[in-house]
């Protein structure tokens, strides 16, 4: 079996689409729109007077979308199916993708887009990434590679619905790369009930996300683990369907749903906020995410809730301290020998924007000390000529120091990376969140 046949088969129960509801019959637009109560919890008609995600791309790594589905068309590009080379937007068999791509940035459609679908960030676009259904040994491409895609096509966030038990070197690499594009990933935490997140969940500098229900409490299937992060509807969801012209809906459970809603809510961000970093935009779903009520009091991050369910309002409006460049994520490890396919997007407090240093590389180090070396040459002769010429002082311009005016060599020494919030519980800003006072979603 090959690595993505293994991926997949292992995130079958993600990939496939958890529970569909049987075959409905045709329903009217209003019940389509009625059926998607995560809006409704969510109050998104206050949600996008704030933002609706305009100029900004996710990248949906999934199956092809259906990009001419009437709650869609216009809002997908062309993209890549990793399965033939073609355009990834023309989906017409997998339903997952194109749903996924609805719970994002689906318009509706209809007088007044009155009618359908309608995703939490309705202007942001979709870059499908097509990879191999279950069970396909067509292609051979890899998670890194999907990741390397979506980076170098101008996505600033990825929604990997999908659940990677199993991560090579390569794979890992890539999503450094990713962190050091500051580009945002949103991983499900997989469908199987679970106390152990997968290696793509788990990862450092990946967004893992588990499911709630309509009251809050996260759904019994939810895969639990201490790198969970976050929480959003993922019970009941209503979304587009490619599978069926006839009606082109489909009902379903699952953390794929529930990471799609947080992608959309950090692409709500992203528009309002384009000077975050991925990082301080999880910072704001963090700090205002929400527990229900039996469950407050918890220690936090919780491994089933992370640090509770988004709230994207709170997130777009509340006034909350900007944070450290990587916030709550934790910064991915680079491998120097191995290449990440870019150069590193230089960013305030890290070096390398994301890699951890243990010192200065040998050829930092031999260039200064041959810097030292001609310096001391150069004193060395002016001491000399001093002499000889009976003067005293320094040179013409004055040397400020070792090295002379200028010139500081750095010294070699451990980078610290950025510890976590200093804030206390309950202030302003306080990390972790104070419990919520209101209902979920609100």
């Amino acid at each position: 079996m090959s690595f993505t046949r293994t991926l997949r088969a292992v995130g079958g129960a993600v990939v496939a689409g958890a529970l569909l509801f049987g075959t409905a019959p045709t329903a009217s637009a209003d019940e389509i729109r009625d059926a998607q109560w995560p809006l409704k919890a969510f109050d998104a008609e206050k949600v996008w007077k704030q933002s609706t995600g305009k100029g900004v791309t996710v990248a949906v790594v999934d199956d092809p979308v259906y990009g001419s589905h009437p709650d869609l068309k216009g809002n997908v590009l062309s993209g890549k199916n990793f399965t033939d080379g073609g355009t990834a937007d023309h989906g017409n068999a997998g339903d997952h993708g194109t749903a996924m791509a609805s719970l994002i940035a689906g318009h509706g459609h209809g007088a007044g887009e009155s009618e359908g679908v309608m995703g939490l960030a309705p202007d942001a676009k979709i870059l499908p990434i097509g990879i191999p259904a279950l069970g396909d040994e067509v292609g051979d491409s890899t998670i890194g590679d999907w990741i390397r895609y979506a980076v170098d096509h101008d996505a600033s966030v990825i929604n990997m619905s999908i659940e990677g038990r199993f991560l090579s070197d390569s794979d890992r690499q890539a999503i450094a790369y990713a962190s050091q594009k500051d580009v945002l990933i949103v991983a499900s935490s997989g469908n199987s009930a679970k106390t152990e997140l997968g290696d793509l969940a788990s990862a450092p500098g990946v967004v893992a996300v588990g499911a709630v229900d309509k009251t809050g409490k996260i759904w019994a299937k939810s895969d639990s683990g201490k790198q969970m992060m976050l929480s959003a509807p993922g019970v009941q969801i209503t979304s587009a369907s490619a599978a069926r012209s006839d009606y082109p809906y489909r009902r379903a459970d699952g953390t794929s749903d529930s990471t799609a809603y947080v992608s959309a809510a950090a692409a709500l961000l992203r528009s309002k906020f384009p000077n975050l970093t991925a990082g301080q935009v999880v910072n704001r779903l963090v700090k205002t995410a929400g527990l229900p009520p039996a469950e407050n009091g918890l220690e936090l991050p919780d491994p089933r809730y992370g640090y509770g369910f988004i709230r994207p309002l709170r997130a777009l409006t509340q006034d909350i301290p900007t944070g450290t460049k990587n916030g709550p994520l934790k910064s991915p490890k680079v491998d120097p020998s191995a290449g990440t396919g870019g150069a590193p997007a230089g960013n305030g407090d890290q070096q390398a924007s994301g890699q951890e240093e243990d010192g200065l590389d040998a050829g930092v180090l031999v260039g200064i000390a041959v810097a030292v070396l001609v310096v001391v040459a150069i004193i060395v002769i002016v001491v000399v000529r001093q002499k000889k010429n009976d003067r005293n002082g320094p040179p013409p311009g004055g040397f400020s120091g070792p090295g002379g005016p200028g010139f500081a060599p750095q010294q070699a020494g451990t980078y610290q990376q950025p510890g976590p919030y200093q804030q206390q519980p309950g202030g302003p800003g306080a990390y972790p969140p104070a419990p919520p006072t209101q209902p979920p979603g609100r």
